[in-house]
């Protein structure tokens, strides 16, 4: 969204609530709650683009002028991407995080790699301050938007204005229970109080309640192209509410059957319902779709070297990339997939486009520091510089999680056929043979892969593994695993920072407790 992300609303919201008591005590922002600021449409303008701001800094620090410690931050990667999957550290590297956080060893992935805290303070993963400074700007958002003279712009932009609000309040709260499990909610605007965390099955009910009614004010698309999926649409209201749903339906299970009605149901909206907004682009695009605001993507974040913005070395590409598509001397990854895993996602001699389209053929079977996945080789930066990584958006959603989410909640529900056929549609795009004679267990198994093929470096793996619960699952034979007990006690959630730190989830509210797995 270019430069209106540094707008001054950006810096009345950050040092609003820079300087307030931790946690949910939060002094609101005088110069946003009078007549001086809800005017007319360009304050809501200037607002809301903030909230898409706030969001990204919650994810992400794409500030090449940020300090050390603080200038970018391996979101998706380490916790969706990384985290108890089949993935190995290549020699040479000093990346020992990655060992770490593939055995799921977060404490000493937290507290005891000091060859990182150069880079950024990983306890970033331990505190939610970042993610509540969105939620407590969106609730603002949503109180004063229909205060504001409706002389200035029509009833249904104010709606989408709301609606784009609650989204991005939602998104903050359901990323809080992927990482953590139960978390405080409010949605008042300017909350001075303290709240104890909320059961995340909870948590996630009222966000379905809270989304459901606005998604439908939301765009299919803008016509402004740099606009498209970096601002909230309503295919990427329907898709979080169906991700929504699943992580409900694994662990709300006597309830999982509504879930998965309500899924199918979303999902049958965004499909007939797009008009040509959305498309599944040929894989020979694979430059355009992963660079961003195409018609495929949903939800992304956006980085644009030229404005200085850069995910660096947080982005998963950096990982998996090195000359000629890096420059420096970097001739090796720092990671590779288990030969056993890519073998079994891709079986030699298959017939699918994605092995040539997204990887290295000669090297993707055999692991080791050759590895080369180029389903983000675009590279746009100034190559003179030092070491040069893609400037792709963030994928957050894209179109084939619509079909795949689809076709798990059909299969779930015993309609087989239709499951099939919204999971080839995936398939078929790749000119991959399509899937038959799968039923119950072992079509579900399939889609699982199926998702692990399409969005392999996207950030979601971790988060499937968790909600199909394939991590207490001894038959699942890729990466971490963990006892029933285990993860009943939050070994699938990260640390919460319980210490003296200005930044701790426990600072200034003794009402908060702190995962006790990681204790």
């Amino acid at each position: 969204m270019k430069h209106v992300f540094k707008s001054l609303i950006i810096i009345a919201l950050l040092t609003s609530f820079s300087g307030c008591k931790k946690f949910l005590n939060v002094d609101p922002p005088s110069d946003l709650s009078g007549n001086n600021f809800w005017r007319n449409k360009g304050d809501v303008e200037r607002f809301v683009n903030g909230l898409y701001e706030l969001f990204r800094e919650a994810v992400y620090r794409p500030d090449m002028t940020a300090g050390a410690g603080d200038g970018e931050f391996p979101f998706f990667t380490w916790s969706g991407d990384m985290r108890g999957a089949p993935v190995l550290a290549n020699s040479p590297s000093n990346r020992r995080y990655i060992t770490e956080l593939s055995n799921n060893n977060l404490n000493t992935v937290v507290n005891n790699i000091p060859s990182y805290s150069d880079l950024f303070n990983a306890k970033r993963f331990t505190q939610w301050n970042r993610f509540f400074k969105v939620i407590a700007s969106a609730n603002i958002a949503v109180d004063r938007i229909p205060t504001v003279p409706n002389i200035s712009f029509s009833e249904d932009d104010a709606k989408r204005y709301v609606a784009e609000a609650i989204f991005i309040r939602n998104m903050a709260y359901f990323f809080m229970v992927r990482l953590w499990g139960d978390i405080p909610y409010y949605t008042q605007p300017y909350f001075d109080g303290r709240l104890a965390r909320m059961n995340q099955v909870e948590v996630l009910q009222k966000c379905l309640a809270d989304l459901e009614p606005v998604y439908k004010d939301l765009p299919w698309t803008y016509s402004d192209p740099t606009q498209i999926a970096v601002r909230a649409m309503r295919g990427s209201g329907a898709v979080l509410l169906m991700h929504i749903n699943m992580w409900l339906a694994g662990f709300d299970s006597p309830n999982a059957t509504t879930y998965y009605n309500n899924v199918n149901t979303l999902a049958t909206d965004i499909i007939n319902g797009n008009g040509g907004a959305y498309q599944l682009l040929p894989l020979s695009q694979t430059k355009v779709i992963f660079k961003g605001r195409s018609k495929e993507g949903l939800f992304e974040i956006p980085q644009n070297v030229n404005y200085g913005e850069s995910f660096g070395w947080s982005a998963f590409s950096d990982n998996v990339l090195y000359a000629p598509y890096k420059n420096y001397q970097i001739t090796t990854s720092y990671l590779s997939y288990l030969p056993a895993f890519m073998q079994k996602l891709f079986p030699q001699g298959s017939s699918d486009q994605r092995i040539s389209a997204w990887y290295d053929p000669a090297t993707m079977y055999s692991g080791g520091n050759k590895f080369l996945m180029l389903k983000f080789a675009n590279v746009y930066a100034n190559q003179n510089a030092e070491d040069v990584n893609p400037d792709d958006n963030q994928t957050v959603f894209r179109l084939p999680d619509i079909y795949l989410l689809q076709a798990e909640a059909l299969n779930k529900l015993g309609k087989t056929a239709d499951a099939l056929a919204a999971v080839n549609v995936v398939r078929n795009r790749a000119g991959a043979t399509p899937l038959a004679g799968l039923v119950g267990d072992e079509l579900d198994k399939e889609i699982f892969f199926e998702r692990c093929r399409e969005f392999m470096g996207e950030g979601l793996y971790w988060y499937d593994v968790v909600r199909t619960k394939r991590i207490i699952d001894p038959s699942y034979e890729f990466g971490y695993h963990c006892s029933v007990s285990q993860f009943a006690a939050g070994a699938w959630t990260w640390p919460l920072d319980g210490t003296n730190d200005d930044n701790a989830v426990t600072k200034g509210n003794p009402l908060i407790t702190v995962n006790t797995y990681w204790q």
